[in-house]
């Protein structure tokens, strides 16, 4: 249970100003230590952004990563970087058996952070069944895991590891992303595979394989609608989540974040179904560039679901991050004018419904 009422944060990602893209960027002449100075000032010009907000928890905007996926290749051997040839764009694809590479990648993050604020803070990893979505390839990757599955299954001790560290850096939630799980609200996608509960029956299993009977530190699943995707003006994946909620019930997680800015969410009844120690951060704040949704919208939607949960189990965030892809051109002063409603509408929730 939090210890206030309506906690805020981010999802996790912020987007990227451009001189923040020039410095990741692969023909950057800026590398080694003045590299690191310099990204270290941007992401703390994104805490400050944050806690003068007056965000709950934040986080680093996940800034040190090329991608919040292909972090996996910090954390293993075994991925080259090649071209996607469906769309032309960089993809970090399996090629080779994963070996430990940088364990601590991502605690290193946090590490940073930690000097730049007391708020708490949240941490995010990739999902396994993501990973083997975006980044196994039936010719280049065969030799090394035949099945998708298996490269799958060989993510899991190396995200498990980083999730253990986390936890001994002192994150408060460590979150895993997982978009891919997301999918199978969607009645067409679930046509695309064989066995749509099987395939997400997997995608809950490895989720739980990597935080199983880890302690001390808050868990969390955030399901994604590709709100990203939307901002980039691709596929918009519809359906209430009642095609996954068995599913649902199964994460061994602490908290779930779920989307209901978007006008294909569902209803807000399927709170009832999920287990009561369930923490749901509810998507309460639009990531759609343009889109300010005020205290009063914010309010409002929180209120819909206190019709099926009580207060101590809601927590306040956007949909999803506000970074959809590198190429995005996503204004930092909108993303916090809509934090700074967040965090009003949280203001107001508090007063009215009990403790701060």
């Amino acid at each position: 249970m939090p210890d206030l009422l309506f906690p805020t944060s981010i999802i996790g990602s912020l987007p990227r100003p451009q001189f923040v893209k020039d410095l990741i960027a692969d023909d950057c002449p800026i590398q080694g230590d003045e590299y690191r100075r310099l990204m270290g000032e941007a992401i703390r010009g994104a805490v400050a952004m944050q806690e003068s907000a007056g965000l709950d928890y934040v986080s680093d905007g996940e800034w040190w990563r090329k991608s919040y996926i292909g972090v996996i290749a910090e954390l293993a051997h075994g991925f080259e970087l090649s071209r996607n040839p469906a769309d032309g764009r960089p993809w970090t694809v399996v090629v080779d058996k994963l070996a430990p590479k940088t364990p601590g990648f991502i605690a290193q993050e946090v590490a940073f952070l930690k000097k730049l604020t007391k708020r708490r803070i949240k941490a995010t990893v990739p999902a396994p069944a993501l990973l083997g979505e975006r980044m196994w390839d039936p010719e280049k990757s065969a030799k090394a895991y035949p099945k998708r599955d298996d490269f799958v299954r060989a993510c899991v001790p190396i995200l498990r590891r980083e999730v253990e560290l986390l936890r001994d850096e002192g994150v408060s939630i460590v979150q895993v992303d997982d978009p891919h799980l997301c999918l199978f609200v969607d009645s067409e996608v679930r046509k695309q595979y064989e066995d749509a509960d099987r395939a997400s029956d997997f995608a809950v299993e490895m989720d739980n394989d990597i935080v199983s009977g880890i302690t001390g530190v808050k868990l969390a699943v955030h399901l994604c609608r590709r709100a990203g995707a939307r901002a980039r003006g691709e596929a918009d994946y519809r359906g209430g989540y009642d095609p996954i909620l068995k599913q649902l019930g199964r994460l061994k997680v602490d908290h779930i974040t779920m989307e209901f800015t978007s006008p294909g969410a569902g209803d807000m009844s399927v709170f009832k179904q999920l287990p009561e120690h369930i923490e749901v951060g509810l998507g309460c704040v639009s990531c759609q560039p343009g889109q300010i949704d005020s205290p009063e919208t914010i309010v409002s939607r929180v209120e819909q679901a206190l019709e099926h949960l009580p207060p101590h189990r809601i927590t306040l965030n956007p949909d999803c991050g506000f970074a959809p892809g590198s190429a995005a051109q996503v204004s930092l002063d909108e993303v916090y004018t809509k934090l700074k409603n967040e965090v009003e509408a949280a203001r107001r929730l508090r007063e009215k419904y009990g403790r701060s």
